[in-house]
């Protein structure tokens, strides 16, 4: 599928769905770049079998020891820190670059909307480990549970 083709159907994809809507619709595969499970088993698979190819992190390690996984990714990309540059606290200005509150606040992401017409800053909640219990009732949650298990 060409970028036009591509760029045509993420435009005819329902964006501001009700919350109960969007989680159906992801519980059953739909979305703009297929069905997600498929996408996060095959990446962890393949971490674990060639994981000089695929680093595999989980957004709560990241939230839990970012310094640590940072460097685990920067080593993975062949671009490790010098122990100057841990000392220099270079390390801790990058994140807080990186980081989900200085995303949330630039800009593009404030202000803007993507190619569908929807504002950035929808994609933007809190960037809090456990956040899902305020979006997601009981049944949900029970839902999802038996799709990861």
């Amino acid at each position: 599928m060409g970028e036009e083709e591509m760029e045509e159907v993420l435009k005819s994809l329902p964006m501001e769905k009700l919350p109960g809507e969007s989680f159906d619709m992801f519980c059953h595969g739909v979305t703009a770049y297929g069905p997600f499970w498929d996408h996060v088993l095959g990446y962890s698979k393949e971490s674990q079998e060639r994981p000089d190819k695929v680093l595999f992190l989980e957004y709560e390690d990241m939230k839990e020891d970012p310094i640590s996984n940072y460097k685990v990714f920067a080593k993975f990309m062949g671009l490790p820190f010098s122990v100057e540059e841990e000392s220099k606290g270079v390390i801790e200005e990058e994140l807080k670059l990186c980081s989900f509150n200085n995303l949330k606040d630039l800009e593009v992401n404030k202000n803007e909307k993507n190619i569908r017409g929807s504002p950035n800053s929808m994609f933007f909640r809190k960037g809090e480990v456990g956040d899902w219990a305020n979006y997601l009732t009981l049944s949900m949650l029970e839902c999802m549970n038996k799709l990861m298990e």
